[in-house]
């Protein structure tokens, strides 16, 4: 093939105008009547593992993980964990939400919701505030259900 492999960037127009079409908005410019409901989502920092990749070491600063690959860490904190049917996440990881399709090897702790889709399978311990476990979904090990009476222990340090 005789293409490159990225198309150029677009350049501007002469004139000073935009080469972006009419009624388009391009990514990254600021969008008239304040922030998009839909743009929100884009602006997190996700990390997405594809199929076929394998991935081993820390990962830091993502609010959201999609496992469509293999992950093995120590411990991940971020605020949402998807693992695709396929995935394989093996290590510990802490978040606010986690969607389980494929499987999860470790220690998972979620703050809010859990749900281990029928295709999902839960191995090792996990502690979550709410669980959903379609049918055919497996958990395996030690299940915890955090309360509101639970708080997170904080260790005091000795002055």
């Amino acid at each position: 093939m005789n293409r490159p492999p990225f198309p150029p960037a677009p350049t501007p127009a002469a004139g000073g105008g935009s080469s972006v079409p009419p009624g388009v908005v391009p990514s990254g410019a600021p969008r008239a009547g304040g922030a998009d409901p839909a743009r929100k989502e884009d602006d997190r920092r996700t990390l997405v593992v594809g199929r076929g990749i394998s991935v081993q070491g820390t990962v830091q600063d993502a609010e959201r993980l999609v496992v469509e690959g293999t992950v093995e860490s120590s411990m991940i904190i971020a605020k949402e964990l998807s693992v695709a049917l396929g995935g394989l996440f093996r290590g510990g990881v802490e978040v606010e939400d986690a969607e389980i399709a494929g499987t999860v090897d470790g220690t998972l702790t979620v703050r809010g919701s859990l749900t281990v889709s029928q295709t999902g399978r839960l191995l090792g311990k996990a502690t979550c505030k709410r669980l959903k476990v379609e049918d055919g979904g497996q958990i395996t090990g030690q299940l915890e259900m955090l309360t509101e009476a639970q708080k997170p222990v904080v260790e005091k340090t000795a002055s």
